[in-house]
């Protein structure tokens, strides 16, 4: 619709998790760090915690691609509204037990350790991932406790990664599940991107999709873009690809940020403009001294054309790609 109005192969903010458009903020880099050093190092229980839309599928969606890279066995669970049993039968299914034979809890337990330590035994590290955890029976994380029991004298079969909402850490905390908090391993809390990250975050999808950032958004519609989405990844692409769909329509180029404020009222997003949260960062100068070097966000640039790859890079140092000033 708008791609050759703003010089574009493609809609750079699909909400699609495209890893070629795969953006690594510091918080971002060490989640991901965490999902697959717990599988690689064989740890009990791994958390990442993170609100809605700050990018945990995405960072799982890439754990699973590197498992596969590596040979390492990666079940995923996507759906954990499942009673015991049907929890039972799926993970058997995925580790290639035969269930031909209808056989009691027990007898299945011990077939799944018995797989687990074959699989240990020829070098194979297996994890277990959950996605929308908080959302797990505590029916269902009791089985995942009694699977993190099985082990060898020097390391664990099983790795669990559990994936979740705010509500994850709360129903954690319950004393009911308190013996599973005991064998948390590794825990992650992902934050939000800062105001330099989301305008990266931005500045680097625009050159994937073959664009020019600092003539498709303004330093001030960007910085509208990062008070209304809160630093959440997926609020940020909503409202930049609604953004753009309404400057398009006003012949608008780069997209300003009244139109991105009138797109936040569209969305119901006007009272987060008009009063910032008091804990926002200070929008004014954007420069490189707004992050600290070992902090300065990445990007997976596989997929940036060479020509680009240099600005894109920089961007994390100088901000100087939304050079437009808006009204």
């Amino acid at each position: 619709m708008y791609e050759r109005f703003f010089g574009l192969r493609e809609r750079p903010f699909e909400l699609t998790p495209d890893p070629r458009f795969l953006f690594l903020s510091p918080s971002h880099r060490e989640a991901l760090s965490n999902l697959q050093f717990g599988i690689a190092a064989r740890k009990s229980l791994t958390v990442l915690i993170g609100e809605v839309g700050s990018g945990k599928t995405t960072l799982v969606r890439r754990t699973l691609t590197v498992a596969k890279e590596e040979g390492w066995r990666c079940i995923f669970l996507k759906n954990p509204q499942l009673s015991p049993d049907e929890f039972a039968t799926f993970f058997a299914r995925e580790l290639g037990i035969d269930q031909s034979a209808e056989l009691p809890r027990w007898e299945r337990l011990e077939a799944i350790e018995r797989r687990l330590g074959k699989l240990r035994t020829a070098g194979e590290a297996v994890g277990l991932i959950v996605d929308e955890a908080q959302n797990l029976s505590d029916a269902l994380f009791e089985e995942l406790r009694q699977l993190t029991n099985f082990e060898t004298d020097t390391e664990k079969l099983l790795s669990v990664l559990l994936v979740g909402q705010p509500e994850l850490g709360q129903r954690l905390n319950e004393p009911a599940l308190r013996h599973l908090k005991q064998r948390i391993a590794l825990r992650c809390v992902l934050q939000p991107l800062t105001l330099p990250e989301t305008a990266a975050y931005i500045a680097a999808r625009i050159v994937i999709a073959g664009g020019q950032s600092a003539s498709v958004f303004t330093r001030e519609a960007v910085t509208a873009i990062f008070h209304a989405s809160r630093g959440l990844p997926r609020a940020v692409s909503v409202l930049c690809d609604n953004a753009l769909i309404t400057a398009f329509a006003a012949s608008e180029r780069p997209v300003s940020s009244r139109t991105v404020a009138e797109v936040c009222r569209d969305f119901d997003y006007a009272s987060v403009l008009e009063r910032p949260a008091e804990s926002d960062e200070p929008v004014a100068p954007i420069n490189a001294k707004t992050v600290p070097a070992d902090q300065r966000p990445d990007v997976d640039e596989t997929a940036i054309p060479d020509a680009d790859k240099k600005s894109s890079r920089d961007f994390g140092r100088r901000f100087s790609i939304f050079g437009a000033t808006g009204r």
